[in-house]
């Protein structure tokens, strides 16, 4: 019961995460100053302020669309997993189901919108930064 409870906070926790990044992310885009300490950061995206905003604003949208998707889909897999909590000889089995579910996906996810975001430049940006028309 106590990896139930632990991965339910910790899933908790990340799906927040994502869901405040991802509207961070959309204000940054639109005061469209180029932060070197916080923010979606990678060569294509730190070329100008246009990049910036950009990559901010489609990082930010599929941060805060995907973490409201899968904020009440993860909690109903805890839920049903804690009715499988019962039996002690299963437990292990539903801490590993719950690793997978809380933090497996959401994590996936986070690299999947790294991916999605940069080729997302690429095709609207040239390598200089430029807006391809």
């Amino acid at each position: 019961m106590v990896g139930w409870v632990i991965n339910l906070i910790a899933g908790l926790f990340i799906l927040l995460s994502i869901i405040g990044f991802g509207r961070f992310f959309i204000k940054t885009a639109i005061s469209g100053e180029i932060n070197m300490f916080l923010g979606y950061r990678s060569p294509m995206s730190t070329k100008n302020k246009e990049t910036w905003a950009f990559a901010h604003l489609y990082c930010g949208r599929l941060w805060w669309r995907a973490g409201l998707i899968m904020l009440p889909l993860i909690i109903a897999v805890m839920i049903v997993l804690l009715f499988f909590v019962r039996n002690e000889n299963v437990e292990i089995t539903v801490v590993i189901l719950g690793v997978v579910a809380t933090q497996g996906v959401p994590v996936l996810f986070l690299i999947i919108s790294i991916i999605l975001t940069e080729i997302a430049l690429r095709k609207n940006f040239d390598r200089l930064g430029n807006r391809r028309y």
